[in-house]
């Protein structure tokens, strides 16, 4: 097993990785919406940037979004599911990953969405 690091996501905010790879699969945590440092409030701005933390973090191994498997979302608020939606569908494309997406009661820092995944590498 191997713990990844990538220094374009946001660093751990505990004792945990940011994502592990055994064998081609990457398990990446949940990575909540930082942008250099400030955590983004608006749904549409706070999905892109945990998706794309994901991304930086996959994309240190070699992978790229069609490497994503599985994704799972959760969110303070599901009546913003339609706009994470669009944000998500743009996101991937054509590219369509398993997918959950729960509601949860609170998040780390407060942060109104965290999304983990899991991709296999080629």
């Amino acid at each position: 097993m191997k713990f990844l690091h990538s220094d374009k996501a946001p660093a751990a905010i505990g004792p945990y990785s940011q994502a592990t790879s055994a064998n081609k699969t990457i398990y990446v945590s949940g990575q909540l919406p930082i942008v250099d440092g400030e955590l983004q409030t608006d749904i549409r701005k706070a999905t892109k940037a945990s998706l794309d933390n994901i991304l930086h973090i996959i994309e240190s191994e070699g992978g790229k979004v069609e490497n994503i498997a599985r994704v799972g979302v959760f969110m303070q608020d599901l009546s913003q599911f339609s706009d994470m939606n669009e944000v998500y569908a743009e996101f991937f494309g054509d590219h369509k990953p398993a997918r959950s997406a729960v509601q949860v009661a609170a998040l780390p820092k407060g942060a109104i969405i965290e999304i983990e995944a899991i991709a296999e590498l080629d």
